[in-house]
């Protein structure tokens, strides 16, 4: 079982056919696997990783650590639900030390980070403080090494 989801998180691509031969399964079994997998919700989804920084598109990304008020019965649950039900918000992890929780945002500038931890974030009922880190650069994500990019030449116009 381990090593079959090892091999799906390194490359969800790969066919069942590779992942038979890889995992020294049959191919009925890696699907029988596979679907009961999902149907568990072991397997939640299958996510390229994009190098965003190698297109058009503009983004922020920003980590927020979050101290929050636990309730009880519930501890950090509905403060956490309310909070991962925002499209801005891609993670959220409940954490030890210093603060409570982590969530890792992307917006198109930081403009629009901003208003979101300060209008929508801070302003939760059990939010009692935020700090604010922005990415400046990844360089691994999931396992993945991000490649440098070529240096573009410098054009130099003389009029």
């Amino acid at each position: 079982m381990r090593n079959l989801l090892q091999l799906l998180e390194t490359d969800c691509t790969l066919t069942p056919e590779q992942l038979a031969s890889m995992a020294d399964m049959s191919v009925e079994d890696v699907k029988a696997a596979i679907q009961r997998y999902e149907e568990e919700k072991i397997i939640l989804g299958y996510k390229a990783i994009v190098d965003w920084d190698r297109t058009d598109r503009e983004a922020v990304t920003a980590l927020i650590e979050v101290k929050v008020t636990p309730q009880r019965g519930e501890g950090f649950d509905r403060v956490a639900e309310r909070i991962y039900q925002y499209d801005e918000v891609e993670s959220v992890y409940l954490m030890s030390g210093a603060y409570d929780l982590t969530v890792i945002i992307s917006g198109r500038s930081l403009k629009e980070v901003a208003q979101f931890v300060g209008e929508r974030l801070s302003t939760l009922e059990d939010v009692t403080g935020t700090a604010t880190h922005f990415i400046l650069h990844k360089y691994k994500e999931k396992h993945l090494i991000f490649e440098k990019q070529e240096k573009q030449p410098k054009e130099w116009i003389f009029s």
